[in-house]
């Protein structure tokens, strides 16, 4: 089986570039959103298939129950510092490219859990998404789950402690986005103090290119050609990198990774050390005070 040219100039990418050296770029940009035209419309074709157990967002649903074991892990870290009322207290969440809604409906149903707000540029994955949480009328609660057409760019800024999120994710979402920087600038006004913004990503090592774009895509074909771009994945060493010059985060042990890996026929497992050649969970809490 031949291997397809986008892996090839991913190849040629990958030899041309050191893969320690990728700069969160600090250039801004005026666009009402930071993910690219061409991503845009790669997504909204797969927005029919979303749901579907077998189709092309089949790893997705696998990796959701280690979402919400990586969210609890790192919420859990905050307990010895919080009041026992507070640490009992309803979560409120912001899911940035929720797609169509895989990761939005399963918080929704927690009983941890106070709402959701989820939001995607595209608007037919947030069409599906709004028609499929319709089958479920605890997600029908008002104020339990809100699902809107629009991007971190155009979301109106919290003008209170209230309207701020205790857990912001974006998960598969960094390796979309040209200018990562501006975008998690973007992000980090909508954490409140004790919050954490979560996130999953990609490594960006030789291992991964061959997982994801010459196995994943172009042999076994269980993610759809064109997904990834190797050149936009980011190593974990330079996401705390970036925030540890952002003022206010991190602090007192508030950064968080963990690697994991697709096993076919099991599914993902967590691994450690992974984080540093291969797919990763990364959060950072909000300093308090």
């Amino acid at each position: 089986m031949s291997v397809r040219a986008t892996s090839l100039r991913n190849l040629s990418l990958l030899l041309r570039t050191p893969a320690s050296t990728r700069s969160l770029s600090t250039s801004t940009s005026n666009s009402k959103t930071s993910v690219s035209p061409s991503e845009l419309s790669h997504f909204s074709a797969l927005a029919s298939s979303w749901w579907e157990p077998h189709g092309s967002s089949r790893l997705l649903h696998l990796m959701n129950p280690l979402r919400h074991d990586f969210i609890t892990s790192c919420l859990s870290s905050n307990s010895p510092s919080l009041p026992e009322a507070q640490s009992r207290r309803k979560l409120r969440y912001l899911d940035i490219g929720c797609g169509g809604g895989i990761f939005a409906e399963s918080a929704a149903r927690l009983h941890s859990t106070a709402s959701v707000l989820a939001i995607d540029p595209s608007p037919e994955v947030i069409d599906i998404a709004r028609t499929h949480a319709c089958q479920d009328p605890v997600l029908l609660e008002p104020g339990r789950l809100e699902y809107r057409h629009t991007s971190i760019e155009e979301l109106a800024l919290p003008k209170r402690l209230e309207e701020q999120f205790d857990v912001l994710s974006l998960f598969e979402v960094l390796e979309h986005i040209e200018r990562p920087s501006p975008f998690l600038s973007k992000c980090l006004p909508f954490v409140k103090p004790g919050g954490w913004l979560v996130l999953s990503t990609i490594a960006r090592t030789w291992t991964s290119w061959m997982t994801t774009k010459v196995v994943a895509e172009d042999l076994l074909r269980i993610v759809p050609r064109g997904t990834h771009d190797w050149g936009q994945y980011i190593n974990e060493p330079e996401l705390r990198a970036w925030f540890g010059k952002q003022e206010g985060w991190g602090s007192k042990g508030g950064v968080r990774s963990m690697g994991v890996v697709y096993v076919p026929g099991i599914g993902w497992r967590m691994v450690d050390g992974g984080e540093k050649w291969g797919n990763y969970f990364f959060g950072v809490r909000k300093n308090e005070g």
